[in-house]
């Protein structure tokens, strides 16, 4: 008899949009290294981001964190979506989130809003 629910093999449907902001970073890297801290409250599906700020060794998280009306727009997003890393690739500078479903992937504009103010900082570095 067939298992009626099988078990997936291979790739999974995991999806991730990454935004790419053209920069040359040359040989500064960890100037352009950021990801969001976030400090919540409450459990599991009820958690909320209270307060965001940014980690990172370089210039860029001091310049985000200057910035509080970005950090009061994330705080209103879930903390999956609150959860933005910024890093360098060979000609760009990538900014992403977590992992998502095929059923749960999507970007909204008040994210799309807060990666093209990010990408508004990484350019003025």
């Amino acid at each position: 008899m067939q298992d009626p629910n099988p078990m997936p093999w291979g790739a999974l449907d995991r999806y991730q949009a990454h935004f790419i902001v053209r920069k040359d970073v040359g040989t500064s890297v960890g100037n352009f290294v950021a990801k969001t801290k976030l400090k919540t409250r409450g459990h599991f599906a009820a958690k909320t981001v209270e307060k965001v700020e940014w980690d990172g060794p370089g210039s860029l998280a001091s310049k985000l964190n200057a910035d509080t009306e970005l950090n009061e727009m994330i705080a209103k997003q879930s903390v999956k979506d609150a959860t933005i890393y910024v890093e360098p690739t060979e000609k760009a500078v990538r900014i992403r989130s977590k992992w998502d479903n095929h059923l749960s992937f999507g970007i909204t504009k008040d994210l799309f809003d807060i990666y093209d103010r990010i990408a508004g900082h990484i350019k003025s570095i």
